[in-house]
């Protein structure tokens, strides 16, 4: 199939209207049965939409995963949206699995019922991680064709707000770095930390990005900001993205970043300034607000709530799809598709055009995810309701639906990964296929905490190999322990076109205190790296060290005028900063002569002013 005239069409937008052009969008369909929601959506040429599963098999999906089988896990949450009295929790998990590959389920099976608020799933470590707030809970699983509890759920940590039942902990997602990511909204305010922890040593959190690290059962802040995200993934490059609603709907959230936020002051009162949206538009249309745009912004993508992120990976759609951004739009009732590109140390994302029209206004996509061969899953919660309300009775709990979206035919081939040997999964971690990627990388993790791995190959090949396989090669060897000091000292040498190898480098060498070996290194880099890339991962890593070893990293990067309109740096390189500038009045003086980024020296100056007070 030729498709070149119909991605022209698919990636061009046209301009926004003003707000007196706007009129009452049209939406052809209402309230349809499941196999009809189905056949009435428009997609590209050569995909389809299957049901995999609907109602009355499936009722009120919130949150769902993939295991090693692809066999997907999924939450009934019918407790929202007021969390019920200890005990009397309706929620459930089911597991849904499709044995003859026709793209519909045959089996199905309740793994555990009895739960109460849950809003975030994933399988691994022999079980089953749920957010289930005030609590993310870890059930241990005895597997088979019917999973079932191996024992009770397990306390892992505490102390998450439902304030707002919309913005608990959700859509977890395994990092590249082997933690456990998820995602947690501004209007609900946690203190999070392992069962009796006090309050002075629990973490804050009210908007922004998390991780939870299985092994050590550690637990911290990612990113702070954004609004209500709702939708997680990583790129080929590890780079974390997210949606939101109400401000602008796409967000890189870096470590250590400080995004814009929907209400509310950042942790940080000297931030002074945030990082902005990476999205180049918006979806909704009108200068009344994002609000007064729902019902009247189909020509720029629907409106302003979206839920569910995928960035495309898979091999079996078209390639000029892949990598990049899908995002459910709640009042369009379609699927929003961004363009991403890399610029400087960061990124921008470009308006494409959208990838499903459900047709249909009670289409309620939450999240998105691909199986082993490419294709991609949808939960759809299904609601007349568009909104989050908090009296049960605004909600209609008897919907419920999940699709499948295949590109020419795709057939489902089997997988079972738990079968495969340590080097078998090697090579997969480092192979094309994302999705076994994936999962064979937090597989070799598992298996590593019952005995150390000898895994060569992943050493060979992050030496050696293309950017791409010596990058995932990185992410695996630090997952199974593997990343040897010498190992990251030549990864953070630098080599033309391994911007990311060295990038990670830096990141997965400070998870821990580096040694000095490594913080000579990282100076060096940055005085020599001509990477904006590497830049970026330094100042964010700066963050982590103690106080007084950041300058030496600091200093040469302040310096960079190149950098001082990067979309990232200026402010990445202020926060690891300001603590040196309130410790250390004299060494800010000095720096304020040598800074060359306007923005920084202004904020130097103001924290040296308050300090003084």
């Amino acid at each position: 199939m030729k498709l070149l005239p119909v991605l022209a069409a698919a990636f061009a937008f046209p301009a926004l209207l003003r707000a007196a052009d706007l009129s009452p969008d049209t939406i052809k369909f209402n309230g349809l049965p499941p196999d009809r929601a189905a056949q009435e959506a428009t997609l590209p040429p050569g995909f389809a939409m299957k049901l995999f599963a609907g109602e009355p098999d499936i009722v009120q999906p919130i949150a769902f995963c993939l295991d090693d089988r692809a066999r997907l896990w999924v939450v009934e949450s019918h407790t929202y949206p007021q969390r019920a009295k200890d005990g009397e929790g309706k929620d459930r998990i089911l597991v849904f699995e499709d044995t003859d590959g026709d793209g519909h389920f045959d089996r199905r099976t309740v793994f555990i019922e009895g739960l109460n608020l849950v809003s975030g799933i994933e399988v691994g470590f022999g079980g089953v991680f749920v957010g289930a707030a005030p609590q993310l809970l870890f059930i241990p699983m005895q597997d088979g064709d019917a999973p079932k509890p191996a024992g009770e759920p397990r306390v892992l940590l505490d102390g998450w707000g439902y304030d707002d039942t919309h913005e608990t902990l959700n859509t977890f997602a395994w990092g590249p770095d082997g933690w456990l990511y998820g995602c947690h909204g501004v209007f609900t305010k946690s203190k999070v930390g392992k069962p009796g922890t006090s309050e002075a040593e629990r973490v804050k959190l009210d908007a922004g990005v998390w991780r939870y690290q299985p092994v050590r059962g550690e637990f911290e802040v990612f990113s702070e900001g954004t609004s209500n995200p709702w939708g997680i993934d990583f790129d080929a490059r590890g780079q974390c993205i997210v949606e939101a609603c109400v401000i602008p709907h796409l967000y890189h959230m870096i470590q250590g970043g400080r995004s814009e936020r929907q209400a509310g002051p950042h942790a940080n009162p000297y931030t002074y300034d945030d990082l902005k949206t990476i999205a180049d538009h918006r979806h909704y249309l009108g200068d009344k607000g994002p609000h007064a745009g729902n019902g009247k912004s189909d020509a720029a993508g629907g409106g302003h709530a979206h839920a569910g992120l995928l960035i495309y990976q898979g091999e079996s759609w078209p390639e000029p799809f892949r990598g990049k951004y899908f995002m459910n739009n709640i009042h369009g009732a379609r699927i929003n598709m961004d363009v991403p590109e890399q610029t400087g140390s960061g990124l921008v994302a470009h308006h494409g055009a959208d990838f499903i029209l459900f047709n249909d206004s009670w289409s309620q996509i939450l999240n998105l995810l691909p199986d082993q061969d490419g294709s991609v899953f949808m939960i759809d919660w299904y609601d007349k309701n568009q909104c989050h309300r908090p009296q049960p009775e605004a909600h209609d709990q008897t919907n419920g639906r999940i699709f499948k979206v295949v590109y020419n035919g795709q057939k489902t081939t089997p997988v079972d990964l738990g079968k495969k040997t340590n080097d078998e999964l090697a090579a997969l971690a480092i192979g094309k296929n994302e999705w076994l990627s994936r999962h064979a990388r937090r597989l070799l993790q598992e298996r590593a905490q019952a005995r150390p791995l000898a895994l060569p190959a992943l050493a060979t090949a992050a030496r050696e190999a293309a950017p791409h396989e010596a990058l995932r090669a990185l992410w695996a060897l630090h997952a199974t322990g593997g990343l040897t000091e010498p190992l990251i000292l030549e990864a953070l040498t630098a080599h033309p076109g391994r911007d990311d190898v060295s990038a990670w480098a830096i990141q997965l060498a400070c998870e821990r205190p580096p040694t000095a070996a490594v913080l000579a290194r990282l100076a060096q880099l940055a005085r020599d790296t001509a990477s904006p890339v590497v830049r970026l991962y330094l100042a964010s890593a700066a963050q982590r060290l103690p106080v007084e070893q950041r300058l030496p990293i600091l200093e040469p990067l302040l310096t960079r005028a190149e950098d001082a309109k990067d979309i990232n740096l200026p402010l990445m390189e202020w926060y690891a900063l300001e603590p040196i500038v309130a410790k250390d009045s004299a060494a800010a003086a000095l720096l304020l002569g040598k800074v060359k980024f306007p923005k920084v020296g202004e904020f130097i100056a103001r924290r040296m002013a308050a300090t003084a007070q």
